[in-house]
């Protein structure tokens, strides 16, 4: 399966707490920070609601 790297571009300062639960289950924590995941429906599901504060790239 290929991988997902997840940087956080946009912080989450402000935001509904749904996306801020979104964006640190990911495993995102400041921002230009990035994570590794493998790509799955559940991770895609998870980038689907918060594309706004995402840069996603695929390895």
């Amino acid at each position: 399966m290929a991988n997902l790297k997840i940087t956080l571009v946009r912080s989450i300062i402000g935001r509904p707490e749904a996306q801020r639960k979104t964006v640190r289950s990911l495993g995102l924590t400041k921002t230009n920070r990035f994570v590794i995941r493998e790509d799955t429906p559940q991770i895609r599901g998870m980038i689907n609601k918060v594309p706004h504060l995402l840069k996603i790239e695929e390895i």
